[in-house]
């Protein structure tokens, strides 16, 4: 078995911490399900667009309900002790819906490029059934290239200290604890990191790249603020999600001499923040989504 950990240092305010973990696990599933329930509900919502920001909804609930099952029970009840199985899982979780909202952001960066750059033929390329092809390619692609990870990991010893550097499993914490050969497994980590971390937002940048260029080409000022404020949630969203990710891959790489609360604390803006962030700007940033969170409330 493994032995999660809660904040280095405050051991002893664990059970004050967890009520703003507890906050954040509730505005998080909250927003998110709002999110879904507006878009399933008006049909004017039945667009590409929100389609996609359905789709970022589900990632970030699976991104916070994956680390529910741990969290609370370290904070609140000091249950430290996760079995090898149980970690494997979480693990697996984390980081398969981690890059599923990478590629949701780099689809809704392809859905703005259409909009913007192609508008006549943006409904009859992004048809409901093209959508959930890109659906499902995200799943297969965030899910079968995890696998290889799950075997490798299964063929590790660990013979070295069991305790973990965070509240729930991450794959660079369980392989610094591993005492056989883990090269493989590093090299296979970062092919994925390559695949997905760098080379989505590598794209997001070319389409926004070519979404500025054709929006310079827009004579009216208007119309160009109208075509640019389409894209402020999304692009918010992308900094949400990568800038505490290349923060955290950058304190993994180089901060081994930081203190242990840095690591803890930029991991749990990394998975934390997005969920409940995302709802909050699309909310706000969006005509229609708010328009239809304030119906349903009035409802």
């Amino acid at each position: 078995a493994f032995l999660l950990v809660g904040i280095p240092g405050l051991a002893h305010l664990h059970r004050w911490v967890v009520i703003p973990f507890c906050l954040t696990y509730l505005v998080a599933m909250l927003g998110n399900c709002t999110i879904l329930l507006v878009v399933r509900t008006y049909q004017r919502l039945h667009e590409p667009m929100y389609y996609f920001l359905a789709m970022l909804a589900i990632t970030d609930l699976g991104l916070t309900l994956s680390t529910l099952p741990t969290v609370p029970h370290v904070f609140w009840f000091s249950a430290m002790e996760i079995s090898f199985p149980v970690c494997l899982i979480q693990m697996f979780c984390i980081h398969a819906f981690s890059f599923m909202e990478s590629s949701v952001l780099l689809a809704m960066a392809f859905d703005r490029y259409m909009a913007i750059c192609y508008p006549l033929r943006y409904s009859s390329i992004l048809t409901p059934s093209r959508i959930a092809k890109v659906g499902l390619a995200i799943i297969c692609r965030c899910t079968m290239t995890l696998f290889p990870l799950i075997c490798l990991l299964t063929q590790l010893s660990f013979c070295r200290s069991h305790v973990l550097s965070h509240s729930y499993c991450l794959h660079q914490d369980m392989i610094r604890l591993a005492c056989t050969n883990t090269t493989l497994n590093s090299l296979y980590g970062l092919t994925l990191v390559l695949l997905i971390v760098i080379l989505d937002p590598v794209l997001i940048t070319v389409s926004y790249i070519m979404i500025i260029k054709t929006v310079l080409g827009i004579a009216s000022r208007e119309a160009q603020a109208k075509a640019l404020n389409t894209c402020v949630s999304h692009f918010s969203a992308v900094l949400i999600f990568y800038v505490p990710m290349v923060g955290l891959s950058i304190i993994h790489r180089y901060g081994k001499n930081a203190a242990p609360i840095t690591h803890v604390l930029m991991a749990n803006i990394y998975l934390f923040v997005p969920p409940v962030l995302n709802p909050i700007i699309y909310s706000m940033q969006t005509k229609h989504i708010r328009q239809g969170v304030v119906r349903l409330l009035c409802q």
